[in-house]
């Protein structure tokens, strides 16, 4: 059995996650996706999952998963009950309608060792510093731009290159994230 906070735990986890409050609702997203939502009390969560396979997903646990709003049926979206899942059903959900809102070279950063995850978020942060030591010395960097050897070489270059932001109208306070919305 899951609640709000547990979903919240896995998602905030995730390389370029935000929370947003939107409509009086909870949202997980990243940019301007929303992959998680949770209902107003917090006790269902709708979720990013492939509509052609929604249907079985639903019938395999009808007590657990239901179809979102008929509003909401032409998005690729599922809903659950939070109390009817585990820990590791809730990290698997939320880990894939994370993947269906990030470029595939994030696909498999949950899945990967401590450290890797640890160098990918400093350099989605841009916390250049903290990235330096997980980078090997002799680092050979090679990517569509062309290929770079040198941990120095390497964080020059990532240092100009864009890293996608949430937009202006998000706050961070006391590692909560907040949206201002009209």
């Amino acid at each position: 059995m899951v609640d709000a906070d547990a979903v919240r735990r896995v998602g905030l986890a995730l390389p370029r996650t935000y929370e947003a409050f939107i409509a009086r609702r909870w949202k997980l997203k990243v940019r301007q996706l929303v992959y998680v939502a949770f209902s107003r009390d917090e006790t269902a969560m709708g979720f990013g999952y492939p509509r052609d396979a929604r249907d079985s997903l639903i019938a395999s646990d009808p007590e657990t998963f239901f179809l979102p709003p008929t509003s909401d049926l032409r998005y690729q979206w599922v809903c659950a009950h939070l109390d009817r899942l585990d820990e590791v059903e809730t990290r698997e959900l939320v880990t894939d309608a994370w993947r269906m809102c990030v470029p595939q070279m994030l696909h498999d950063l949950p899945d990967q060792p401590d450290p890797v995850a640890a160098a990918w978020w400093a350099m989605d942060e841009q916390r250049w510093d903290d990235l330096r030591p997980l980078l090997h010395p002799h680092l050979h960097w090679k990517d569509r731009h062309g290929e770079l050897r040198g941990r120095s070489r390497a964080l020059d270059h990532l240092r100009g290159s864009p890293t996608p932001r949430p937009p202006a109208d998000v706050e961070i306070r006391d590692g909560q994230v907040y949206r201002w919305t009209a």
